[in-house]
C-alpha cells in the first residue's frame, strides 16, 4: 500500500467529501440493518398468535404497519446510498482529472533525454490506462470498502444486542476468510503488475504501427506486423486471462463462507432455541440472524472484488511514481522572467549525448552579434541539429558554457529563453488541427491577415488557398495531408508569425525546390535584419548571404568566415559551393 500513499493528499484535498461520504454510509447502514429486526418483530406477532390475545384483523394491521415501516426504511436507506455514490464516486472523479493533469504537467517538464528513453505508447497507457486504474481505487473501491467496514460494525452491534453467543458462532468463518483474501491478493498483485506492463508494450506497438502505416504498406509488411500483434495481443490474453483465474476465485468463496455461516446460525440458533436460551425465545431472532448474515453476503463477496482494484490500483500507481519521480535534467534555474536580446557566444562547448555516449560537438567557439546572421554548413552528423538543441537548452552542455546576453544560458529563465526562439525544426511537426491553426500555434491572438501575411513569406499562401476548405484544411496526423515542402513551410510560417528575437532554420528548405528557396530567403532576408538567426543548411544557397558561416565536421569547425572569405580559402567550403554549383548548371 505504500505507493497509493502518494494519493493521500487528494484525499486530504477532498476531506469533505469524504467525511460526508463516510457519514451518509453510516446513517445508511443503520436503516438497512434495522430491516431484520422489523422483520423478527413480525415474525413474534405471528408466532405468538393466537396466545397474545389479538385478533386476526388486529395481527393483520400490525403486519400491514411492520411492512410499510420496511419498505419506508428500504426507500430511506437506498436513497441515502445514492447520495453516498454521488458524493464518493464524484470524488473519484474529481482525483482522477486532477492525477492526470498532474502527470501531463510533468511529462511537459520533463527533458527530451527521458523521451529518448521512453516509449510514446507506454507514457499515454500511464497517463489513462493506469489512471483509470488508480480512480477504481479511489472510488469504487474506497466506497465499497467504507460501506462494508461500517455495515460490519452495524450489524454485529445489532447481532450482540440480541444474542452475543450466537452472533460467536456466526463470526467463526472470518479468521478463514482473511487468510484466503491474504493469498489472493498477493497473487493479485502479481500478476496485475505483470498485465499493466504487457498492456503498455502493446499500447506502444500499436502507437509505432499507426505512426508509421505508410512504411509498412510501402514495403508490404503488414503480414510480419500482424504477426508480430498477435504475439504480443497472445501474451496480453493468457496474463489477462491469468488475472482474471485468480479474481474469479473470490465470489464462489465468499458464497460458501456466507452459505456456512447460514448454516452455523440455523444450527446453532436452534439448539439454543431448543435448549430454552433466554436470547432465543423466539424462531423469528433465528430469522433476524439469518438476514444479518445475508446483509454481510454482498460486502463480504465484495471483499475480493475491493482487493482485487485495491492490488491493481498499486501496481498502476507504482508505475505512474515512477515517472512522477524522475528529476528533469533541464531545470528553470530562475524564476523571474528575463529579457532576451538575442547575442550568442559560444565558449570552448562541448557535447555528448547521455544515452549513446555519442561526442557530437568539440570545443567549439563562436560570437554571434544581435541581428547577426550565422550558417551552419555540414555533413550529415556534424553535429549541426546538436548545437541548435543546446540554444534552445533541450540539452545542456558536456563542457564549456553558452551565452545569450553574455549571461550563462543556465542563469536565463528557461520559458523566457524559448519564448523568444523561433525555431523551424528540420522534421516539421503539425497538428491535426487547420492549417490556420497551425500557424498560430506561433502567436495564439494572430488574426488572419498576419496569418496569410506569414504564409506570403514562407511561399505556402498559394498552395493554401488551392485547397477546397483554404485554411480551414483539417491537416491528418503529423500533416500527412500536405506534403514534404508544403509541411515545412507552413512550419516557417509558424516561426514567422511569432516575430522572435533568435530564429532557428534548421535544414528546414531540404524539401523545396531552388527556386522556392530562393524566393523565401529573399523574404527571410528582409525579415531577419533585426533578429539573431542561424541558418543550419546542405545547401550553400541558404548560407551564403549570411553574416558569418561556419563549416563543422565530426562535431569541430573546420573552417569559419564569410562567404567571399571562405571561397578563398580553397577548402570544404569552396568545394561545396563548385559541386552545387555544378549541379545547378546541369539543371
Amino acid at each position: 500500500m505504500k505507493e497509493l500513499r502518494y494519493l493521500n493528499k487528494y484525499f486530504m484535498k477532498y476531506k469533505y467529501h469524504f467525511l460526508a461520504g463516510i457519514c451518509i454510509t453510516i446513517v445508511a447502514q443503520i436503516f438497512f440493518s434495522y430491516t431484520p429486526k422489523l422483520i423478527s418483530a413480525s415474525f413474534k406477532i405471528i408466532e405468538n398468535y393466537p396466545e397474545n390475545g389479538m385478533s386476526a384483523s388486529a395481527v393483520r394491521e400490525q403486519l400491514v404497519t411492520n411492512i410499510l415501516l420496511v419498505i419506508g426504511t428500504a426507500l430511506i436507506a437506498g436513497f441515502l446510498t445514492f447520495l453516498m455514490r454521488q458524493t464518493l464516486i464524484v470524488m473519484s472523479r474529481y482525483v482522477e482529472f486532477d492525477l492526470k493533469n498532474e502527470v501531463f504537467q510533468h511529462y511537459e517538464v520533463l527533458d527530451q533525454g527521458f523521451y529518448k528513453r521512453n516509449r510514446t505508447g507506454d507514457l499515454m497507457s500511464r497517463i489513462s490506462e493506469d489512471v483509470a486504474k488508480v480512480r477504481m481505487y479511489v472510488g469504487p473501491a474506497v466506497m465499497y470498502t467504507i460501506n462494508t467496514l461500517i455495515r460490519f460494525g452495524v450489524v454485529i452491534i445489532y447481532m450482540y444486542h440480541v444474542s452475543p453467543k450466537l452472533t460467536l458462532y456466526t463470526l467463526l468463518p472470518l479468521p478463514i476468510l482473511s487468510y484466503i483474501i491474504f493469498k489472493l491478493s498477493v497473487e493479485i498483485n502479481k500478476r496485475s503488475t505483470r498485465f499493466q506492463e504487457n498492456l503498455s508494450n502493446l499500447s506502444s506497438f500499436n502507437q509505432e504501427v499507426f505512426s508509421g502505416i505508410r512504411v509498412i504498406k510501402a514495403y508490404a509488411l503488414e503480414g510480419k506486423t500482424e504477426k508480430e500483434m498477435a504475439e504480443l495481443a497472445e501474451d496480453s490474453k493468457t496474463k489477462s486471462l491469468r488475472l482474471a483465474g485468480v479474481n474469479s476465485l473470490f465470489g464462489p468463496l465468499m458464497i460458501t463462507l456466507i452459505g456456512i455461516s447460514n448454516l452455523v446460525v440455523i444450527f446453532f440458533g436452534g439448539m439454543m432455541y431448543i435448549q430454552g436460551d433466554p436470547n432465543i425465545k423466539e424462531i423469528g431472532v433465528i430469522a433476524e440472524f439469518i438476514l444479518y448474515v445475508n446483509m454481510l453476503t454482498w460486502p463480504v463477496a465484495s471483499i475480493g472484488w475491493v482487493s482485487s482494484l485495491v492490488q491493481e490500483a498499486e501496481a498502476s500507481q507504482k508505475r505512474i511514481n515512477e515517472f512522477l519521480q524522475s528529476e528533469p535534467e533541464i531545470r528553470n534555474t530562475q524564476p523571474e522572467p528575463t529579457p532576451i536580446q538575442g547575442k550568442i557566444v559560444f565558449d570552448h562547448v562541448s557535447f555528448t549525448y547521455p544515452d549513446t555516449q555519442i561526442q557530437a560537438l568539440k570545443d567549439i567557439s563562436f560570437t554571434l552579434e544581435q541581428g547577426k546572421t550565422l550558417a551552419i554548413l555540414g555533413k550529415t552528423g556534424s553535429g549541426k541539429s546538436t548545437l541548435l538543441a543546446l540554444l534552445t537548452r533541450l540539452y545542456d552542455t558536456t563542457a564549456g558554457t553558452i551565452r545569450i546576453d553574455d549571461r550563462l544560458i543556465q542563469e536565463l529563465n528557461l520559458y523566457s529563453l524559448r519564448d523568444s526562439i523561433g525555431i523551424v525544426p528540420q522534421d516539421a511537426f503539425l497538428f491535426s488541427d487547420t492549417i490556420a491553426n497551425n500557424i498560430r500555434f506561433g502567436k495564439e491572438d494572430a488574426t488572419m491577415t498576419e496569418i496569410e501575411q506569414a504564409a506570403q513569406h514562407a511561399e505556402v499562401h498559394d498552395n493554401i488557398v488551392q485547397f477546397n476548405q483554404g485554411y480551414d484544411t483539417v491537416l491528418g496526423e503529423r500533416g500527412i495531408t500536405l506534403s514534404g515542402g508544403q509541411k515545412q513551410r507552413v512550419s516557417i510560417a509558424r516561426a514567422l508569425i511569432k516575430n522572435p528575437k533568435l530564429l532557428l532554420l534548421d535544414d528546414c528548405l531540404s524539401a523545396v525546390d531552388t527556386e522556392t528557396e530562393e524566393r523565401i530567403l529573399n523574404h527571410l532576408e528582409a525579415y531577419t535584419k533585426s533578429k539573431t538567426t542561424v541558418i543550419v543548411s546542405h545547401r550553400v544557397s541558404s548560407a551564403k548571404n549570411a553574416d558569418y558561416i561556419l563549416i563543422l565536421e565530426e562535431g569541430r569547425i573546420v573552417e569559419q568566415g564569410t562567404h567571399n572569405q571562405l571561397l578563398t580559402l580553397n577548402g570544404p567550403y569552396k568545394a561545396l559551393y563548385d559541386k552545387q554549383l555544378s549541379e545547378k548548371e546541369v539543371e
